[in-house]
């Protein structure tokens, strides 16, 4: 948890040079914690299937998590439990009159490969982004989910003419970032995308003070950004990916008989060894404790009603 501090303490300066989130006695004293409602905005194909990549990172925090799931109105969802959607996710609209909620993950998409244009959802998408940042609502967005909320900032893809496919070693480009803080200085990122944004863009953009780059590889480059304020969060590979997941699309991407599809870079299929979940734990805590930080709650205004009833269960870990 946070460390409280007097303003006037000694170290005071050192936990802000280094962004270590510090707590005065005021703000520790009022303090009521609550669950974190953290919308997601699941759009990965067989989307009942991929919701335990987000809770088992999610759900080794210490802190309650209530997970609002959310679907787009504008979407088929034809590979998806049509069932389970029904019971259990909600639409934007609707999930904020439910809950305030305090972050919202967008999840990639198998569309990177369409233009803008061609995506049925995209307008609705680019709706739900502006509520949302109007609403100061912390935003992570994940592969195409990034490249998404790039786009809404302005920032247009590129395709590659090879896919991105396999576990790439990556450089944490600022070591005492909130969130990076706690990866390793090179940390394994699984990647699996078409599609990036080109990286003179980019360092362009962070010299005109639009984007911090917080990561980059040299596959794939660079691989996590954010915005200077840090409520947009892009993370354009699949940290929250296990390896069944990987070898899943490694067999789809085979049957499919793509000639720019090569076999997955540095995971062997026979033998899959994870050397990127403590890292990933790492990068959704981090991410979870900057959303309650940043709550206008923990600023001092009253918390909503909670009407939701599923909580993370903290005991659960990711498939092998």
């Amino acid at each position: 948890m946070t460390i409280r501090l007097s303003p006037t303490h000694r170290l005071k300066p050192l936990f802000d040079r280094h962004h270590v989130a510090w707590l005065s006695e005021e703000a520790a004293e009022r303090q009521d914690i609550r669950p974190l409602q953290i919308g997601i905005l699941n759009i990965m194909p067989q989307a009942e299937d991929y919701e335990f990549n987000l809770l088992a990172p999610m759900g080794r925090s210490i802190l309650q998590i209530i997970p609002i799931w959310i679907r787009l109105r504008e979407h088929a969802y034809t590979s998806s439990d049509q069932e389970h959607l029904n019971k259990h996710y909600l639409p934007y609209d609707w999930a904020q009159s439910v809950a305030a909620l305090d972050g919202l993950i967008v999840t990639g998409a198998p569309v990177e490969e369409l233009s803008w244009e061609q995506i049925t959802y995209w307008e609705e998408l680019r709706g739900i982004l502006s509520v949302a940042q109007a609403a100061r609502t912390c935003i992570l967005g994940i592969c195409w989910g990034g490249l998404a909320l790039a786009k809404y900032l302005g920032f247009e893809k590129i395709t590659y003419p090879q896919k991105i496919f396999g576990i790439y070693p990556t450089r944490n480009l600022v070591p005492d970032h909130p969130i990076m803080g706690g990866l390793d200085d090179v940390f394994w990122c699984p990647q699996s995308r078409h599609s990036g944004v080109d990286d003179a863009v980019l360092e362009a953009a962070e010299q005109a003070g639009q984007l911090r780059l917080l990561a980059h590889a040299d596959k794939g480059g660079y691989t996590i950004f954010e915005t200077c304020d840090h409520q947009f969060l892009m993370h354009l590979g699949h940290q929250e990916y296990n390896s069944s997941r990987l070898l899943t699309e490694a067999r789809r991407d085979r049957e499919r008989g793509r000639p720019d599809v090569g076999p997955l870079e540095n995971l062997d299929a026979e033998n899959p060894v994870n050397t990127w979940r403590a890292n990933r734990n790492e990068f959704f805590n981090s991410w979870i404790k900057h959303v309650y930080l940043t709550t206008p709650y923990m600023k001092g205004a009253s918390a909503p009603e909670l009407t939701n009833e599923i909580v993370v269960d903290n005991s659960g870990e990711e498939a092998p």
